[in-house]
């Protein structure tokens, strides 16, 4: 059928199975995504609810499902295009295509989360940018007052990064790692990077909202913002 024709346009050998599902779409979506890793979703026809919300659709397959979610948004131009195979011994290729970026909670560091980026850049022979946003200390005024307070904080979350990183990094030796510790929250600065991404991989934390589904602002922002396909990976 069109659908098939159009998934497997360009990928010869790709096995595809196409199911003709009656019925709430997402039910059925949550029920597909227990055996999917990951479960990917088009942005094309959800518009958008309140100026900021993507459709009710896309939101509580996020919020429900316990799987990875990945959201690509609909472009003409990506027909065609090819997720090239990582070499067999995991070495990078000479014409690496763009980096995958991680949006990294040192707070909540999670395994899930820090797995699925890493083979991520693997499987792509990307790059890896790990970006973490933290909040600056209440004794920092503009670096003026205590310029010392304000190193110690940032070597601070620099050895936290390291460390979060570092048993990862020996896990995927070929990912080539770069950090950006940002102050402020980490949104603004995963929209930036998506620019120039093959991926953007965030967490969304496992519980129960008061009224409808949740999946934190800095993926909300994602969805409406970032130019790369969006991956969001539910954890405790």
């Amino acid at each position: 059928d069109e659908a098939r024709t159009r998934v497997g346009r360009g990928r010869p050998g790709l096995r595809i199975e196409a199911d003709d599902i009656s019925g709430p779409p997402v039910p059925a979506l949550l029920q597909a995504a227990e055996d999917a890793d990951p479960l990917v979703l088009g942005s094309r026809g959800w518009g958008r609810l309140s100026g900021f919300l993507v459709g009710s659709v896309a939101l509580s397959v996020l919020a429900g499902s316990e799987g990875p979610v990945v959201l690509v948004r609909a472009d003409e131009h990506t027909d065609g295009e090819r997720l090239p195979d990582a070499p067999p011994s995991g070495t990078r290729t000479a014409a690496a295509p763009e980096e995958v970026v991680l949006g990294l909670d040192l707070q909540k560091p999670s395994d899930q989360v820090m797995e699925f980026a890493f083979d991520a850049a693997r499987r792509r022979g990307a790059d890896l940018r790990v970006v973490h946003g933290w909040t600056v200390p209440p004794y920092y005024y503009g670096g003026d007052l205590m310029p010392e307070a304000n190193v110690e904080s940032t070597m601070r979350v620099q050895r936290g990064l390291a460390d979060a990183l570092r048993p990862w990094q020996r896990k995927f030796p070929t990912v080539e790692v770069r950090t950006q510790a940002t102050v402020g929250g980490a949104g603004p600065h995963l929209i930036d990077a998506s620019r120039d991404a093959a991926l953007v991989v965030v967490g969304r934390h496992i519980r129960q909202a008061a009224v409808g589904p949740h999946i934190g602002p800095v993926t909300q922002a994602l969805l409406h913002h970032a130019a790369a396909p969006v991956a969001v990976i539910p954890h405790h």
